[in-house]
């Protein structure tokens, strides 16, 4: 089934890369976890225009929004395959391969900010465990250009939720995987929903409060119209969206191309998280000052608690396999470093 997909996919992917470029030029089709029209994918967008700039035309990439060529856990064999170029996606979709894509993904209740795990990427090791899991699993066909989260996700509530302990007996939605087993080990009582059944959950009360999305996306969709008391900043989510490219492309580039697209991704990346930064905080001071929503901020204390708990998770995740293993103890060392653990 999985390789009749990515063959019919190979002919939607051709069609994609019919622009006329000057001789020599690349065109890479990457799909991205975004639907189209929604404001990330929009960002991607603005900044695949600039990479063509970047590179005087010699590289275009043509966006596809998730699942326009392949399913979604199925971009990373889609490249080695040369059926896309790359992918722009979440890397806890491959999370059912290895607990490490769990672990390097999304470090349920880890980071405080986006940007200290930008420098676990860059600075801390983190690029090269990517680099690890997507050799093993693609036989090195795969280059890992880069890994960065957009936002720390806010936490929906219809509850006043301010500390570990509120969590206790609380039915909320989680994805299932790290993040439903830290929700447990917290006192919490997980859901399995899908993100089109939050609201109606929310608004029915079969679920109190829901690990979502961004603060900025659960206003545009009205979760705020029913649960009044946001957590932001979150206190557990935030995915990586990570950049990966077949691995012939990546080597058939000039040296300097390759830098340009390395630079790309990161400049691009830093745009979205401060622009998502930026909105957040607008629309939490707007309702702040409305009066309507009560926006919680958990004090440093309670949010070193619930790292504590999820500590235990990913330790138990850590023995999934070796490279889960490798990524756990690459994790810890560094927010040891940081003085995010003791």
């Amino acid at each position: 089934m999985q390789k009749t997909a990515l063959a019919s996919a190979l002919l939607l992917s051709t069609g994609l890369m019919g622009t006329s470029l000057p001789a020599g030029a690349e065109t890479w089709t990457v799909q991205t976890s975004t639907p189209s029209g929604s404001a990330i994918h929009k960002h991607f967008e603005v900044w695949a225009e600039k990479l063509k700039i970047m590179t005087d035309n010699a590289i275009e990439i043509q966006l596809a929004p998730a699942g326009a060529v392949v399913p979604h856990n199925q971009t990373m064999d889609a490249i080695g395959q040369g059926i896309l170029q790359g992918d722009l996606t979440a890397t806890v979709y491959f999370g059912g391969r290895d607990k490490a894509f769990a672990l390097m993904g999304d470090l349920i209740a880890g980071y405080d900010t986006p940007w200290q795990f930008f420098s676990y990427c860059y600075q801390g090791g983190g690029l090269d465990i990517f680099q690890d899991m997507f050799d093993k699993y693609t036989n090195s066909q795969v280059k890992v250009v880069g890994c960065a989260p957009s936002a720390r996700e806010s936490f929906t509530s219809t509850i006043p939720i301010k500390g570990v302990d509120d969590l206790q007996g609380v039915k909320l939605r989680s994805p299932e995987g790290l993040a439903a087993e830290v929700f447990k080990r917290a006192g919490a009582a997980p859901v399995g929903l899908p993100g089109s059944e939050v609201f109606t959950s929310l608004q029915k009360g079969v679920i109190q409060a829901a690990d979502y999305s961004s603060y900025t996306e659960d206003e545009s969709i009205g979760l705020h119209d029913i649960a009044k008391y946001p957590i932001y900043p979150g206190i557990h989510s935030m995915p990586v969206i990570q950049f990966t490219v077949n691995q012939s492309k990546w080597d058939a580039l000039t040296e300097a191309q390759r830098l340009i697209v390395d630079t790309w991704y990161r400049a691009m990346m830093t745009d979205l998280i401060q622009k998502l930064e930026i909105s957040d905080r607008e629309l939490v001071a707007e309702d702040k000052a409305g009066g309507d929503v009560n926006v919680i901020d958990w004090s440093q204390a309670e949010r070193d608690k619930m790292r504590a708990i999820a500590a235990g998770a990913w330790k138990d995740f850590s023995e999934g396999s070796e490279l889960a293993k490798q990524a756990y103890e690459s994790h810890v060392a560094f927010m040891k470093k940081m003085g995010l653990l003791d």
